[in-house]
């Protein structure tokens, strides 16, 4: 034991001669040097900035260390900004404003996350103090140029303004992203800022809308890609009230601009005044400060993301196809607000369908800058499972009133170079509009002239409507994809049969039903619909003698068609279907270009099938090219 203790008194005396050569080589490390990180962390530390990490930048940091104001920064970021601005006041440094701008947001998110109900301060007002430093550093007047496009300062305070300012907006400590567009003086960490309406774009047509809120507080999922042109501005959605047809709220993308005073020194007068703007994404996209043109950032999927985050808009499909009286009415849906120089598209769904089948379409055709600025987009919503003739009648009866109200006089030459694309059964109603059918459908109804029956003026009308159908002047072209010109092989007398039975019609049509089959007894038509209202399946069966004779009328001449034909399998896609329509039924010998897209039935979302809309559309203005349509952007 003796032993043991002289042993371990050995080892401790050796272990205490060894720590003044441990300190000594302590103090042999560099304290400053380098170590090896990858390519991603290295990018993640440059361009880490108070809305990624939380944290100021690191040419943020450099302005706080300079003035001896990181501590004060860290404890109190609001103190940090009052004592940053007036050093700004003074020495007319534009680098300074952005350190305001990211130091207002930093003091801002700190003060929203207060939990001190006696608390005075307002995390709004650090916001919009980080949109009024970031414009002043983008904008502002000073004895220094504002910063270059390759200035990595300019994209964030960009981003410092957009998010800023849609939460200086934002109601009160509301989480769900509401917006309130309030006007007078508000409250700045350094000073007022008096806000008001701006005249050149004043945001008059609020009242149509439920609420607006932030698109930046709604995460996309579903969509194949997310549309957002990058600029100054806050991307809104503006959802607007129940729509009694179809019983759902639309929305429409905005982007909330506020212009900012000239220079530091005017915000400091206590006159300051900041002129708030709401420009739709319909308007021209982008603003004018000085003599610059700069661009707005304007999101285009999160508004359609949101309008399609309703339950009953998945389920209007098969609500109109039973029962269209009940469900929905016919009718044309912009998606925008109207702009008269430019050519509306609109697109027309298929059978068991709504018009929300072409969110994706519609949503990857609006990436396309020229497209965008080109086209507006229109949808047609109708009843699915009404008679083939009715639907096609509605259509054009649509289109007409549409045309009539937007251009009484008719001098507007956008509006009559319209593009029409309809998928299967919207294919047969996109091709009613360009019929110069003659009397070729009324011979399948009765084999006696119209001028010789015994029929009143409206009943004459009527009849003329439907069944002697003539090319809208102001269909230019059209698009067919997977459309069953000779009928689909799926509605066959079991599926017919099912349909006729399960389908409720609305009863002014029953009435026209009704006369239509008794001006059809002991024809061809009156035989294969046996007395019994006419379903959509009716339509387009392969044994209907009027789905056959429309087949046979040639495209005019005055007009561009285009066929997208998808087929199942690697074999002979001429021998090949798409699970509901046949090639030999969808083929159109006169069309201008005719895809094999090989997919399904339903391929609107197919990415070939909206590359090739995207040629047609282009195309489409190419031809324009010599009218007196506006000329293609730069």
């Amino acid at each position: 034991m003796l032993w043991v203790f002289k042993c371990q008194t050995l080892a401790s005396m050796a272990l205490m001669g060894l720590m003044p050569l441990a300190i000594l080589l302590a103090g042999c490390v560099a304290p400053i040097g380098t170590e090896r990180v990858t390519v991603r962390q290295a990018y993640a530390d440059v361009d880490a900035n108070a809305l990624s990490t939380g944290r100021p930048s690191l040419n943020t940091v450099a302005i706080l260390h300079r003035f001896n104001l990181e501590h004060v920064a860290d404890r109190q970021p609001d103190e940090a900004v009052r004592q940053l601005h007036q050093i700004a006041l003074d020495t007319g440094d534009r680098e300074l404003l952005f350190a305001l701008a990211e130091m207002s947001y930093v003091a801002g998110v700190r003060i929203g996350r207060s939990v001190k109900a006696w608390d005075p301060r307002d995390a709004r007002d650090y916001y919009l103090g980080a949109a009024v430093y970031a414009w002043l550093f983008l904008f502002g007047d000073g004895k220094e140029a504002p910063p270059t496009a390759f200035d990595r300062r300019t994209r964030q305070a960009c981003d410092l303004y957009n998010y800023g300012l849609g939460l200086a907006f934002r109601k009160g400590k509301d989480t769900n992203g509401i917006v309130q567009l309030e006007y007078g003086r508000r409250r700045l960490p350094a000073g007022e800022l008096d806000v008001r309406q701006s005249s050149m774009n004043a945001p008059s047509s609020l009242e149509e809308f439920d609420q607006i809120l932030l698109a930046d507080q709604y995460r996309v999922r579903g969509m194949s890609l997310h549309n957002r042109s990058p600029g100054i501005g806050t991307p809104l959605l503006c959802v607007g009230r129940l729509d009694p047809v179809l019983g759902i709220h639309l929305c429409a993308p905005a982007t909330l601009v506020l212009r900012g005073p000239a220079s530091l020194a005017e915000l400091d007068s206590g006159n300051a005044i900041g002129l708030l703007e709401l420009h739709f994404e319909s308007d021209n996209g982008a603003i004018t400060v000085g003599k610059a043109q700069v661009p707005l950032e304007i999101d285009l999927t999160t508004f359609r993301a949101y309008t399609l985050n309703q339950t009953r808009i998945w389920s209007l499909g098969k609500l109109q196809f039973l029962a269209p009286a009940r469900h929905s009415h016919s009718q044309l849906i912009p998606n925008q607000s109207f702009k008269p120089d430019k050519i509306p598209v609109v697109f027309v769904h298929g059978t068991f369908s709504s018009p929300v089948t072409w969110a994706k379409m519609a949503n990857s055709l609006a990436a396309d800058p020229v497209l965008r600025q080109r086209y507006q987009m229109w949808s047609y919503n109708y009843g699915s499972g009404n008679p083939l003739l009715y639907s096609m009648a509605d259509l054009r009866s649509a289109l007409t009133a549409e045309i009539r109200r937007l251009d009484p006089q008719g001098t507007n030459a956008a509006l009559r170079h319209m593009v029409i694309i309809g998928h299967s059964q919207g294919g047969l109603l996109a091709k009613g509009t360009i019929l110069d059918a003659g009397d070729r459908i009324w011979r399948q109804y009765n084999t006696n002239r119209i001028e010789d029956l015994d029929l009143t003026e409206a009943e004459r009308a009527d009849f003329r409507l439907l069944l002697f159908p003539e090319p809208l002047p102001f269909v230019k072209r059209v698009v067919f994809i997977a459309t069953p010109h000779r009928g689909s092989y799926l509605a066959g007398g079991f599926a017919r049969r099912l349909a006729q039975r399960l389908i409720s019609f609305p009863g002014a049509l029953v009435s026209r039903g009704t006369d239509m089959l008794r001006l059809s007894s002991g024809a061809e038509t009156g035989r294969f619909f046996h007395g019994r209202m006419p379903t959509s399946l009716d339509g387009m069966s392969p044994r209907n003698p009027i789905l056959l004779t429309m087949a046979e009328i040639p495209v005019p001449s005055s007009v561009k068609a285009h066929s997208i034909i998808p087929v199942l399998g690697r074999g002979d896609y001429r021998k090949a279907r798409d699970g509901v329509v046949a090639y030999q039924s969808a083929h159109v010998d006169e069309v201008n270009s005719e895809l094999i897209v090989r997919c399904k039935h339903a391929c609107l979302n197919h990415p070939t099938t909206i590359e090739e809309v995207r040629r047609i559309l282009h195309e489409h203005l190419e031809d324009l090219s010599g009218t007196t349509l506006p000329p293609k952007p730069l």
